[in-house]
C-alpha cells in the first residue's frame, strides 16, 4: 500500500514554509447545486474527520530560497474529488500565482470530479485547464507530485498537464479509478510506475527524496540561476583530439566503444541537472537525455542524443524539452550523437515522420539560442533535427553525413567494399564541415573541469 498523508502533512514535508491563501466566500447550497440529498451531512462528517472545509488547502510555500503557489489535495475530504467550492479555491491559486510570478506546485491526491455535484463539478476540469493554460501563457512554471491515489480529471488535468511530472512510489496513477476500470485491466498499468515506463511521469521519486527533488527542480524551472538571451558555449571534446585522416577513418572513431557518450559530457558541462523522462504519448526512449541543469548559475536546457538509433518517443521528447525551454527562457544546449532515426516497422507505426517534424519545427521556432554539438555519429536527417541552424559545432571524433556510407554505397549498387571510398566522397569528416559551412568549428580537447 502506497503512503497516505493528509494535505497539511504533504505540505508539511515538502516546504520550508507555508502561509495558506484566504479561501472564496461563494454561496453554496446545503445539498450543493443538484440538491442531492445526504450531501451536506457527507460535508459534514468529512470536516469533521479532516478539519478541512474543502478538498484541496492552497497557499505559498517556500522551497530552499523558492516561492511557489502550492495545491495540496486532502483525499480524506471526500475522496478529494474536485467540485465548484474546490474549482474556486483552484482558480484563485492560479491567479495569484500569475499575479505574484511564482510557479505552482500540485501535491494530488483525488479520485475525481465530485457525483453529488454532477455536472457542475465535471466542468471544474475545464476551468481548471484554463487557469493552467493561462499560466502556462504567462510563463510560469507548474510541477505535480502525484500521489495515491491520482485518477480521474485530477490526473488529466493537474497531473498529466503539468510541465515536470514526479510521483510517490506505488501510488495509483491512472484516468480510470479502481472502481470503474474493466475487471480484467492489469492494475499494474494503474501505478506510478507503469506511467514511468509509458512516458507519462519523469521521475519517480522516493518520499525522503521529495523535498530537495523539489527544491532543485523549482531553482531550475523558475530561472533562480541566471537567464541569458545569447547562445551558451559548446562543450569541449572529451574523446580524442586529432582529426581523421580520411572519412572512413572518421567514422571508424565516431563508431568507437571507447568514446564518450552523452551522459559523460553532460556530466562534465554542468554542476547539478534533473532530467524529464517520456514523450507524453506513451513512450520512452533510454537513448535521449533531456532535462535542465545549473552551468555555472545559469540555467541551461539540454537534449542529448546517446548514440543510438533515436525512435519517435525520443524526437518527441526532445521537442517537448525545447519547446518548455522557450516558454521558460532558458537556452538550449543539443548533444548531437546518433546513426540516424530508428527505422523498424514500430517506429513507422509510432509516427517517426511526425515526430522528426516536430523537433524540426521546435528548434526553428525556438526564441530562445540553441547551441549544438555533435559528439559522435551525425546519420542523416534523425541527427539533424536536433541541429541548431548557424551554430553547430563538431568533435575531433565525430562526422556528419547525408547518410551513413555503407548505406549510401547500397544506394549507388556498388559493393560493401566500396564504403570506404564512398565515406571519402560524402566529405563527412569535422574539417570537411566546417569547409562546407555546416558547421562553425571544431572543439578543443581538454579535461571536464576545464572551462569552455
Amino acid at each position: 500500500m502506497a503512503e497516505r498523508l493528509s494535505a497539511r502533512a504533504a505540505v508539511a514535508r515538502v516546504t520550508d514554509e507555508f502561509a495558506e491563501l484566504p479561501v472564496p466566500s461563494t454561496p453554496f447550497p446545503a445539498e450543493g447545486p443538484i440538491g442531492w440529498e445526504g450531501y451536506a451531512a457527507s460535508r459534514e462528517r468529512a470536516v469533521r474527520r479532516t478539519g478541512e472545509t474543502e478538498s484541496v488547502v492552497c497557499g505559498v510555500g517556500l522551497f530552499g530560497t523558492v516561492e511557489a503557489v502550492v495545491i495540496a489535495f486532502e483525499f480524506g475530504f471526500l475522496g478529494g474529488s474536485l467540485g465548484e467550492r474546490t474549482g474556486d479555491r483552484l482558480e484563485a491559486a492560479y491567479a495569484h500565482a500569475r499575479e505574484r510570478r511564482l510557479p505552482v506546485v500540485s501535491l494530488i491526491a483525488t479520485g475525481g470530479s465530485r457525483m453529488q455535484e454532477g455536472m457542475r463539478a465535471l466542468v471544474q476540469l475545464q476551468r481548471v485547464a484554463r487557469q493552467s493554460a493561462l499560466t502556462r501563457a504567462a510563463g510560469l512554471p507548474q510541477l505535480a507530485v502525484v500521489r495515491d491515489p491520482t485518477t480521474g480529471g485530477g490526473w488529466a488535468t493537474l497531473g498529466a498537464g503539468a510541465d515536470v511530472v514526479l510521483a510517490l512510489p506505488g501510488a495509483q496513477v491512472g484516468f480510470a479509478g479502481s472502481r470503474v476500470r474493466p475487471r480484467d485491466a492489469d492494475p499494474l498499468a494503474y501505478t506510478a510506475e507503469s506511467q514511468l515506463a509509458s512516458g507519462a511521469v519523469d521521475a519517480v521519486v522516493a518520499p525522503s527524496e521529495l523535498p530537495g527533488t523539489l527544491t532543485r527542480w523549482l531553482r531550475l524551472l523558475t530561472g533562480e540561476g541566471q537567464r541569458t538571451r545569447t547562445p551558451v558555449p559548446p562543450p569541449h571534446a572529451l574523446g580524442e583530439g586529432e582529426l581523421p585522416a580520411t572519412g572512413w577513418d572518421a567514422v571508424l572513431r565516431a563508431r568507437s566503444p571507447r568514446r564518450p557518450r552523452a551522459e559523460a559530457y553532460l556530466d562534465a558541462y554542468f554542476d547539478c541537472r534533473e532530467a524529464l523522462g517520456g514523450d507524453r504519448c506513451g513512450g520512452v526512449d533510454p537513448g535521449m537525455h533531456c532535462g535542465f541543469g545549473l552551468r555555472e548559475g545559469q540555467v541551461v536546457a539540454y537534449a542529448a542524443q546517446g548514440g543510438t538509433a533515436t525512435t519517435p518517443a525520443g524526437y518527441r521528447t526532445a521537442a517537448r524539452l525545447v519547446r518548455l525551454a522557450d516558454r521558460l527562457g532558458a537556452p538550449v544546449l543539443t548533444l548531437v550523437d546518433t546513426p540516424g532515426a530508428a527505422n523498424d516497422a514500430a517506429a513507422e507505426h509510432a509516427g517517426a515522420g511526425a515526430a522528426i517534424a516536430e523537433v524540426f519545427a521546435a528548434v526553428a521556432e525556438a526564441g530562445v539560442p540553441v547551441t549544438t554539438l555533435l559528439i559522435g555519429e551525425g546519420g542523416s536527417g534523425g541527427a539533424l533535427a536536433l541541429a541548431a541552424p548557424h551554430n553547430t559545432w563538431a568533435t575531433p571524433d565525430s562526422y556528419f553525413s547525408v547518410i551513413a556510407p555503407e548505406l549510401a554505397a547500397a544506394i549507388l549498387k556498388r559493393p560493401p567494399e566500396a564504403a570506404h571510398a564512398t565515406a571519402d566522397q560524402l566529405h563527412l569528416r569535422p574539417q570537411d564541415l566546417v569547409e562546407l559551412g555546416v558547421v562553425r568549428g571544431i572543439v578543443p580537447v581538454s579535461n571536464a573541469c576545464d572551462e569552455v
